[in-house]
This record gives C-alpha cells, structure tokens and sequence, in this order.
C-alpha cells in the first residue's frame, strides 16, 4: 500500500511522540517501532526522521543525550519533555475527532451501497 506524503507528514509528530513517550529511545529503534506499529506499512528513513526529531526537540517537545547503547556504540537518545506530551494530548484529541469523522461517513457510505446506492 502507498501511502501519501501529505498523510505521513501530518500523522509523524504523533506518531514519534507517542513512541518516544513509551520511554527513552534513540532514532533507528523509533523507526523500527513505528514499522512495527503499522505492520510494516511506513517505512521512514533517516533523511525523514532525524529533521523531524531536531524540530521537535527545538520546539521543546523532546530533550536528548549522548550516551552508549548496549551495543556499545554513541547514540543520541530522546525523551519527551512535559510540552511535548501535552501536545501529544492535544493531537491525540484532533486525530480522534478525525477518526471519528472518518468512520461514521464510511459507515454511512457503506449503509447507502447496502441499500443499492453505488457510488459513481
């Protein structure tokens, strides 16, 4: 499935929040959970990733440190700061409403083709 550069933009603030939020992380293993998370749907690469975690962490959602992973090697690890998950509350909120929106039109549209209306 392909999904569109303007739904991955608007749905990767969350997303890296909410990640970030289940507990200290650095950047490959945030990739890796939201892959995990869409059952491999999104696929985010680095050239995507670390820009949006450098203006999350400049607009104060995130804080970061260096330190050595189990692996040995120095990683940057973020957290999310107090701002961060109420903004993460906030677009959880925006994206429940819009989710809401989404299923009842689906719902209807689905009650109208079971009813014989077809959709042009």
């Amino acid at each position: 499935m392909h999904l569109s550069k303007d739904l991955m933009a608007a749905s990767s603030t969350p997303l890296v929040l909410g990640v970030i939020a289940e507990g200290e992380t650095y950047g490959y293993e945030i990739v890796k959970r939201v892959e995990e998370l869409s059952k491999g749907a999104l696929n985010w690469t680095d050239g995507m990733m670390y820009p949006l975690l450098h203006r999350l962490e400049h607009q104060h959602y995130l804080t970061s440190r260096w330190r050595i992973g189990e692996s040995g090697r120095k990683r940057k690890y973020y957290a999310i700061t107090k701002e961060g998950l109420n903004v993460l509350g906030e677009q959880q909120q925006q994206w429940q409403v819009i989710n809401d929106a989404l299923n009842q039109i689906w719902r209807d549209m689905k009650r109208s083709s079971d009813d014989g209306y077809q959709p042009v």
